[in-house]
């Protein structure tokens, strides 16, 4: 229990940015499973644009703070390259 006003500003304020954190990381992972889902799915057009998403929203709440800086680059580019794999083998299947 806090003891003084500037202890109850902090409490509440804390409670705020804490439910604005948990809101930017739910929906980080519903843009990730989104985006997991076309690839494996096979959509490119689609796969693209929830990519698109997905790199956007993290380079967002990285610079809000939500997370880490190094994590959303580290996130941005898992993604990439599961992209550009899956760009390749659907390049290389045409042709084999």
């Amino acid at each position: 229990m806090p003891n003084t006003k500037s202890a109850e500003k902090r409490v509440r304020s804390t409670a705020r940015k804490a439910a604005r954190n948990r809101s930017v990381k739910s929906r980080l992972k519903t843009l990730e499973k989104k985006y997991l889902s076309t690839l494996s799915a096979g959509k490119p057009d689609e796969t693209k644009a929830a990519h698109a998403d997905v790199v956007s929203a993290l380079a967002k709440a990285s610079k809000a703070g939500v997370v880490h800086r190094a994590t959303a680059n580290r996130k941005r580019s898992r993604l990439a390259l599961r992209l550009n794999a899956a760009k390749a083998k659907a390049a290389a299947a045409p042709a084999a």
